[in-house]
């Protein structure tokens, strides 16, 4: 088990199966988002995608709750660091509120949030860029924005646009109201309800791992890219991930395991 820890408030610790579990460590805050959580989360999605041998990442946060939001009275308090943030809204491209959010989602691998307490704001943001969401059935989730005269402006118009329908969309965002984790489900904005997140979220990962990590990778890849594209592109994304699949290593290791009938896990490798 390797650790990491950045700026006091992302713990990422690794496994010898390659799975690596970040951690927000802001529990007397319900991990609410100040401008060093944000940083610490942008450096960690950075780090965890040049790391060789990683499978998957589960993101959860320590005490309570996930995440309740971003922490308005933090983030004021340093008002020059603010005000270069305000800034960023005048980019002309993304910036780093999208980053801390969007970086999760374009991983080479996996990522499972589990998700108890709180789940507001910039935390339900951060948990829509994961590939899968596990939650307890008392977790309380709201996009939030709208009851401080705002917008989600952190991913969300990437995100939930393939987990919901627009008019589920446009009833959370205007309303802000807080779902529990059963209707959440029921409306698609988790996966799946379950006592302990984190282990639910280990146990879909396990499966995982029996399957090889070029044809895990390629199929993230695959859908995120071909999702919103037109069917010619999709099709031909299919033909070229297939191209590249065909013959190596890990498909050829697949297919003999398959024969024999074993589902143990793949090594931790490189993804190609």
């Amino acid at each position: 088990m390797s650790t990491v820890n950045y700026l006091d408030r992302v713990r990422v610790e690794t496994d010898a199966d390659g799975v690596a579990t970040v951690s927000l460590t802001r529990a007397d805050k319900h991990n609410g988002f100040d401008l060093d959580m944000m940083d610490a989360l942008i450096r960690a999605a950075r780090a965890l995608r040049r790391q060789r041998g990683l499978r998957a990442v589960i993101l959860r946060g320590d005490g309570p709750s996930f995440c309740a939001g971003l922490d308005f009275k933090a983030v004021l308090s340093q008002r020059r660091r603010a005000l270069l943030a305000f800034t960023q809204l005048w980019w002309p491209f993304r910036n780093r509120f999208q980053a801390v959010n969007l970086l999760w989602r374009e991983l080479p691998v996996p990522v499972v949030a589990a998700i108890r307490g709180n789940c507001f704001g910039a935390g339900i943001q951060l948990a829509a860029g994961a590939d899968l969401r596990f939650a307890t059935a008392d977790a309380r989730l709201s996009i939030m924005e709208s009851k401080w005269g705002l917008i989600p402006d952190m991913g969300a118009t990437v995100t939930l646009r393939h987990l919901l329908r627009r008019d589920v969309v446009m009833d959370l965002v205007m309303t802000g109201r807080v779902v529990g984790g059963q209707e959440a489900c029921a409306l698609g904005l988790v996966t799946a309800v379950a006592d302990d997140p984190e282990a639910a979220a280990r146990a879909w990962i396990d499966q995982v791992l029996t399957r090889s990590p070029d044809a895990v990778a390629a199929g993230k890849r695959l859908f995120d890219a071909a999702w919103d594209d037109s069917a010619a592109a999709g099709l031909g994304a299919e033909r070229r991930w297939q191209r590249r699949l065909m013959g190596g290593a890990n498909q050829r290791a697949s297919v003999a395991r398959h024969l024999r009938g074993q589902e143990q896990p793949f090594a931790p490798t490189r993804i190609r």
